[in-house]
């Protein structure tokens, strides 16, 4: 039996290089999921719920892959913080963040689709944002344009300036890869990175 065939269900280029520091060998496909929150949806159930839908998707084309989901919500007084998509709306959501902590909720997804079997968790981050002036908050869209991450911030380029302390078990969390969680759902399904 040959190895199964990796998938990254994500068109994130910083998600596919995370994924590339554990040497194995799999291809990205762009998983097209409608990512709309349900009213009920808590951050974490919004996340988890997309994760596993992302890989479902993909693992319908690929029966025999172990494809792998992700999906990050970004939370700040229990509310969701999507993407802003415009410059306008992660203006406002930079300023609510400064001098705050935001939750970012990171979930992952291992979906073996010829057994039809999931491995699923959320790995919280937290983040404490600097007290930012609007000129720094400017500064930093201009320059970054982070208008596809969740919250605004994308620490993995100069989103890292924008940060106080950071908290979590697994700072690749924070990028949306969790690869401590991830290295454990491969094991499972017989893979190892080393």
């Amino acid at each position: 039996m040959t190895d199964p065939q990796i998938i990254l269900a994500s068109s994130s280029i910083y998600r596919r290089e995370l994924l590339q520091r554990l040497q194995l060998p799999f291809s990205t496909v762009s998983p097209q999921v409608d990512e709309t929150p349900l009213p009920d949806d808590a951050p974490h159930e919004t996340a988890l719920r997309l994760a596993q839908a992302k890989a479902r998707k993909v693992g319908q084309d690929h029966e025999h892959a172990l494809v792998i989901g992700c999906d990050q919500v970004a939370t700040l007084d229990g509310e969701q913080l999507g993407k802003p998509l415009v410059h306008d709306r992660a203006v406002q959501q930079l300023r609510r963040m400064r001098g705050r902590r935001v939750t970012f909720h990171s979930a992952l997804c291992l979906y073996n689709a010829r057994a039809n079997r999931m491995q699923a968790q959320v790995v919280p981050y937290e983040v404490e944002f600097r007290q930012l002036s609007d000129a720094q908050i400017e500064n930093y869209l201009r320059k970054e344009e982070p208008y596809h991450c969740a919250g605004s911030a994308k620490s993995e380029g100069l989103g890292i300036a924008l940060i106080a302390a950071m908290h979590g078990s697994d700072p690749n969390a924070l990028i949306g890869l969790p690869l401590i969680a991830l290295i454990d759902m491969l094991h499972n399904e017989g893979v190892n990175a080393i």
